[in-house]
Parts: C-alpha cells; sequence; structure tokens
C-alpha cells in the first residue's frame, strides 16, 4: 500500500507541475521571443577626413563634424542600419561612392544637375552652408556676384567639378550683361585663403565655416591676418548626402529618418555647436 501511495503521489505531482507548465491555453504564457535576430545592414559611410567644421577627424582620431554628426542622428533612428564612418579624400568619396566602394559619402556637397548623373539624391537635405567671398578688407563694399562683376574684379579659380563653380556659372548665364571672370582650376581644394591674401586674385569664393576655420579661429593656419580678410556671405545652400545610385532603400530610410529629425532642435544645435550660428533662419529668410 505505502509503495502505491508513494507512486500516486509522484504522479500527482508530475500532473501538477505540467498543469503550472503549460499555460498556452489560459492566455497566461509571455510571448515567446524570435531567438534569430534581425539582420543589421551595414553601411559605410565616406567622410571627408580635413572639411573641418563639416566633416573631419579630431585630435582623439574620431569622426567628427556637422555633416558626420547629422548622419550619426540617422544612424540611431534606423535601427536596421549600422553605420560605419570612413575617413577619405573629397576626391576619393566621389568615385568611392559611384563605384560602390562606400553606400553614402557626405563632404559639405551641393546638388548639382551633372552630380545626379553619378550620385543618388535623398529628398531630404542634410544641411546649410553660408557661402561668401573672402576678400581684402579695403574691398568689404562686395556682398554680391553682382557687385564682384561691376567691380571688374578677378575671381581665384573654381574647379569646374565643383557647385560653386556651378553657381557662379549659373549666375552669369542669368546675368549676360553682368558676368563675373569665372576661371575653372584644375585643384579641387585651391587655397583660396591663401590667393587672396597674396594678391593673386581680389577675391574668391568660400564657405563661411572653412574661413572661421582658416582665418577667425585662434589657431587657424591664416588667423594672423584677420584683421586683413573680410567674409561677406552672399547665399546659403542646402547641402545633401550622396547616395550610391543602386542604394535606394537607404536613401528612403534616411529620408524617412530625417524629417522626423528635422520635427526636433537637433540640427539646429549642432550648427550652433559647430558653425557657430543656426542657418535654417537664413535660409527661411531667403525663400
Amino acid at each position: 500500500m505505502k509503495a502505491k501511495k508513494l507512486l500516486a503521489i509522484v504522479l500527482a505531482s508530475a500532473a501538477l507541475l505540467t498543469a503550472c507548465g503549460d499555460t498556452t491555453e489560459t492566455g497566461t504564457e509571455p510571448a515567446k521571443q524570435d531567438t534569430e535576430s534581425k539582420e543589421v545592414k551595414k553601411v559605410k559611410v565616406a567622410f571627408s577626413q580635413d572639411g573641418r567644421p563639416m566633416a573631419y577627424v579630431d585630435e582623439n582620431g574620431e569622426p567628427a563634424g556637422y555633416d558626420v554628426d547629422a548622419m550619426r542622428l540617422v544612424d540611431e533612428y534606423l535601427e536596421d542600419y549600422e553605420f560605419e564612418f570612413i575617413p577619405t579624400s573629397s576626391e576619393d568619396i566621389f568615385i568611392g561612392v559611384e563605384q560602390g566602394k562606400y553606400d553614402v559619402g557626405v563632404k559639405n556637397a551641393f546638388y548639382t544637375e551633372e552630380r545626379t548623373k553619378s550620385f543618388l539624391y535623398p529628398k531630404e537635405f542634410l544641411g546649410l552652408s553660408s557661402v561668401g567671398f573672402v576678400l581684402k578688407a579695403d574691398k568689404a563694399d562686395i556682398h554680391s556676384l553682382s557687385d564682384f562683376a561691376s567691380a571688374g574684379y578677378t575671381l581665384a579659380p573654381i574647379a569646374a567639378s565643383s557647385a560653386q563653380y556651378t553657381l557662379v556659372d549659373e549666375y552669369n548665364k542669368a546675368n549676360p550683361n553682368n558676368q563675373v571672370k569665372l576661371k575653372a582650376g584644375d585643384e579641387f581644394n585651391l587655397d583660396v585663403v591663401q590667393w587672396v591674401n597674396e594678391g593673386r586674385v581680389d577675391g574668391g569664393i568660400i564657405i563661411e565655416a572653412m574661413y572661421n576655420a582658416q582665418v577667425a579661429d585662434e589657431n587657424g593656419p591664416y588667423h594672423q591676418f584677420k584683421d586683413d580678410l573680410v567674409y561677406n556671405e552672399f547665399a546659403v545652400i542646402k547641402t545633401w548626402p550622396l547616395f550610391n545610385k543602386k542604394n535606394t532603400e537607404l536613401a528612403a530610410a534616411y529620408d524617412e529618418a530625417m524629417k522626423e529629425i528635422k520635427k526636433t532642435d537637433k540640427l539646429n544645435k549642432l550648427m550652433e555647436q559647430y558653425y557657430g550660428k543656426d542657418l535654417f533662419p537664413l535660409l527661411e529668410a531667403s525663400q
């Protein structure tokens, strides 16, 4: 009898444990987690390593700059993607993105029709740049391309593939009777400040952030000439990431993320951090 009672207790205990463990019918069992992790797509983001303050490698060897941090915001938003930031030259960004070595590149790039043949532009722009003249202080009354053309001044050469060249070229086409003397240069990254400072030309076109980094900043290579030179803004231009033509899905995901980011003040704060001012109000005023 004792054996039978012991067997009955064991069987009853087993039944009780089974009943406690099987709760699927009552709906009290926690949902099963998918053991298969979703594949995260790696994205190679090339950036200009010497384009301070838009994109550069900082003193700790880390990617930095407005363009880089703006793309980091996109990366944070996109759970299905993981961005890897790769420092390189401006020329390699163009070649590498077009050939598929990189998925996307950032280098304070403007929009040009010519570039649409090689790259996929998203719908949402990444940032803004103040564009202006670097001039000797005695020419500080020049505030527009029209002023520069009317004065008959000489302009530092601009690479024909550069968006700054397109900017002036489009002005010249619209103003055939008052054209800027535009000369195509061989160097993509011509040292405009040096050309103006040495008197080789009357003026040059430069991004304000680059002027500040080279001249206004006390650690800039031309800071000693800050009283001899001026920067006069004449345009605020949208800047874009350049995607490889095949990356339509990635570009669409970027657009979705950037739309949400622009509902916040995160980009405004990045501009204040890297440029010293928020350019969005200037863009709105010019439209």
